[in-house]
């Protein structure tokens, strides 16, 4: 049995003629009728009812022809996911909230201006998350802030297995209360929380380990960055938030702020998995990557 074959099968069946269904593919109708024969001594059974030249399915052929229609569209789809060069409809994009927030709104309206027949589906979370995601193929590209080497866990690399794009660098923020004292260290802090997203958020990694001299400063998770910055406006925690995120915030009076360090943001894929949809969407981050 070939995919050759089930596709003549389901020709026949469905224009219930050998002739037309030969005359379609450019075949010979006996060979199409050789076709058919093989096919039925290999099942075992008779697919087709023949009334004269018209060709009936039989109920054994009917079943069959459900089977061989799932066949003949998984060997498509096989065939479609081994060729680089064919544009996908859709791009499975993840991205980390700050990202998503204010970096990702014009690079979107330029992919939809230019290429109105991509759809992106962007699914949201921590940059632990996305890379799993990526490498498990539940997602086709992720963006990603890269964990500095002097803080990352002594254990392999899953980015070791991916391809990464540096896109953007952001400047980490400690964000203090307006009445707090400039501060050099986390031993300069006054306030026993620092208010931070998930676990697996890299900023608040990094900011966990820029914090660990201090003994008094502790962990409060919340759910975004509106509740850090409101955490850190109720005056007892310090929060932790890229640059590019705080400026897009509404800060009522005076900010203080304490820059801890630059983090690459990476667009990861898995390695000799690119296509033309993650290129379009690489370019487009870089254009207005440049543009500020």
């Amino acid at each position: 049995m070939d995919f050759t074959t089930l596709e003549i099968f389901l020709l026949v069946a469905e224009r219930t003629s050998v002739t037309r269904a030969a005359t379609e593919i450019g075949r010979a109708p006996s060979n199409v009728t050789n076709r058919i024969r093989a096919l039925e001594e290999e099942l075992g059974v008779g697919l087709f009812s023949r009334d004269g030249k018209k060709m009936t399915l039989t109920r054994e052929g009917r079943l069959f022809r459900s089977y061989a229609t799932r066949l003949v569209a998984l060997c498509d789809e096989a065939r479609n996911a081994l060729k680089p060069t064919m544009m996908p409809d859709v791009l499975r994009l993840g991205s980390m909230e700050s990202t998503a927030a204010s970096r990702l709104p014009p690079v979107l309206q330029t992919i939809n201006r230019t290429h109105p027949d991509l759809a992106l589906r962007l699914t949201m979370g921590s940059a632990e998350e996305l890379t799993r995601a990526v490498l498990a193929e539940e997602i086709d590209c992720a963006l990603i802030a890269r964990l500095p080497s002097d803080i990352a866990m002594p254990r392999p690399d899953p980015l070791e297995d991916l391809d990464g794009d540096p896109v953007y660098r952001e400047d980490v923020l400690i964000v203090l209360p307006a009445s707090h004292p400039p501060i050099k260290t986390a031993l300069d802090v006054r306030v026993s929380w620092l208010a931070a997203l998930e676990p697996g958020c890299t900023y608040r990694r990094v900011a966990e380990q820029w914090a660990r001299p201090s003994p008094t400063i502790a962990t409060k998770e919340v759910s975004s960055y509106h509740a850090i910055l409101a955490s850190v406006a109720a005056g007892d925690a310090i929060g932790v938030v890229p640059r590019s995120v705080f400026e897009l915030m509404d800060w009522p009076g005076d900010a203080r702020t304490h820059s801890l360090r630059e983090i690459q943001t990476l667009l990861i894929y898995r390695r000799e998995a690119s296509s033309p949809a993650i290129e379009i969407l690489r370019r487009a981050l870089h254009t207005h990557a440049g543009a500020h």
